[in-house]
């Protein structure tokens, strides 16, 4: 037993472990903030665009409307029993989906943008002899004049 919480502790304090966890925290909030952002924004100018009032509740009806009400609503739908096609629903699903995978996207488009390491400029090519810089395609060494060895490409 006392091997086992050795290797469990080995394995939770894991730094690939921890930013896991720490990421999967951060997209819980991420998605909040961004099912926010399609319901509170997006939704309403959708509704506003298409003429319904709330998208969420654009439906079809796939059976009959026994209940005398013309102006079936989603809620009184199910409460009647009726089957119905949530297409409205669904469409908020779908714009949720995009706006997070863009927002995903950005997000690791920066993290891996202000990781990039610089590219290393090549080694300055040495004369064996003064030890001084000299050009790649010299052929004498210009502060000791010293015959150089042609650069192999």
């Amino acid at each position: 037993m006392k091997k086992f919480v050795q290797e469990f502790k080995a394995f939770a304090l894991k730094g690939n472990v921890i930013d896991l966890a720490v990421g999967v925290i951060i997209g819980a909030a991420f998605g909040k903030i961004v099912s926010s952002l399609v319901n509170d924004i997006f939704m309403p100018l959708i509704g506003l665009i298409t003429g319904a009032g709330n998208v969420s509740g654009m439906f079809v009806l796939l059976g009959e409307n026994t209940t005398g009400n013309a102006a079936l609503t989603l809620e009184a739908a199910k409460d009647a029993g009726i089957a119905t096609l949530n297409y409205g629903l669904f469409l908020q699903t779908v714009i949720d989906f995009l706006l997070m995978a863009v927002g995903i996207f950005l997000f690791v488009k920066l993290i891996s943008n202000l990781r990039k390491q610089p590219e290393a400029a090549p080694a300055a090519r040495l004369c064996p002899y003064c030890k001084q810089v000299v050009a790649d395609d010299a052929t004498r060494c210009p502060h000791c004049t010293s015959q150089l060895e042609a650069v192999k490409a």
